[in-house]
């Protein structure tokens, strides 16, 4: 998987799966102060312009205010330029559904820069030149990943930044996998990010959040140190990998138990509907009720459909 491929598709998949994370990350950004349970409204995030289609990472309402957030894992001096085209696309789109008298909205935005230079701009900023002589400037925010330490990521819940916060190490990792003192350095480290995440989630009962940013977490790292075996297996390990697997195991034995006695008594009760209305038509309704009542719980409709297959032929008889 491509650098930029891997890095896009972790960001995108805490927005899909764990969009609460992107409060606090706007209200450090931005300078406000939205309660962490704000309501967030997610907008589509495909524009079509003169060169065809383009995708933003994310665009979505807080409060009263719309907000556009990409994910860069290199920099990038042209990085405005599409930050521009993105974010005039946003904002003609919604005067155009708006109507007359037309207004264009610009939406706060910001780059979020996973490595940076010495020379990546604190704000990306382009003049615009308008043919009467005025003109405005075009700023975006910048926010450099790495220059958050790990009490910062904690302290001001920046947990939308923990998947990435071993690249910081990647000019290093040579060396320090070389040397058995800074990999014990390192592992620890780990061990005791994945012990604050652990308290700081778990301590709160959001056990779906804490999976998925360990799920990420790892599939970053692993990544990142592809090419360390031995350091790769021991960082997963540290930051929660077989607490994950448990998990995983614990929730899958969990799910297929509830699905056999869902199952199990989905069928006495679609049975018993059957028998109420007395007729084979009843008991055809009672199944169809039954089974989309069951799909629509979350469980597998394949199993579902054997299940009731099975009590029809059984009633039949």
């Amino acid at each position: 998987m491509e650098d930029n491929t891997i890095f896009d598709s972790v960001f995108k998949t805490m927005l899909r799966k764990t969009p609460e994370l992107i409060v606090p990350f706007i209200n450090e950004s931005f300078g406000r102060s939205y309660p962490l349970d704000a309501e967030i409204v997610q907008f589509t995030n495909e524009h079509e312009t003169p060169h065809g289609s383009i995708v933003d990472d994310s665009v979505f309402r807080l409060g009263d205010k719309i907000y556009h957030i990409e994910c860069q894992s290199t920099p990038d001096t042209s990085m405005v330029v599409r930050m521009i085209e993105y974010d005039f696309n946003i904002a003609l789109e919604r005067a155009i559904a708006a109507g007359p008298p037309y207004e264009m909205d610009f939406p706060a935005s910001c780059v979020l820069f996973l490595r940076d230079t010495p020379s990546t701009p604190d704000t990306l900023e382009m003049k615009v030149n308008l043919p009467n002589g005025d003109f405005f400037m075009y700023r975006s925010g910048v926010v450099k990943a790495q220059s958050y330490t790990s009490d910062d990521i904690f302290e001001k819940r920046l947990l939308i930044l923990a998947p990435y916060y071993l690249m910081r190490y990647e000019k290093q990792l040579g060396r320090i996998a070389g040397d058995k003192g800074q990999s014990a350095e390192l592992i620890a480290e780990c061990a005791a990010m994945s012990r604050r995440l652990e308290k700081m989630t778990l301590g709160e009962g959001q056990v779906n959040l804490y999976e998925s940013l360990v799920e990420l977490i790892i599939r970053v790292s692993d990544y990142v140190l592809r090419s360390y075996e031995d350091l790769r297996k021991k960082v997963r390990a540290a930051m929660g990998g077989e607490v994950l697997e448990l998990l995983g195991e614990r929730s899958e034995r969990l799910q297929k138990e509830a699905e056999a006695r869902g199952i199990e008594q989905g069928i006495e009760q679609g049975i018993e509907q059957g028998i109420e209305q007395g007729i084979e038509q009843g008991i055809e309704r009672g199944m169809e009720a039954l089974a989309a009542q069951l799909e629509a719980q979350g469980m597998d409709r394949e199993a579902i459909d054997k299940a009731v297959k099975a009590a029809k032929e059984q009633w039949a008889e």
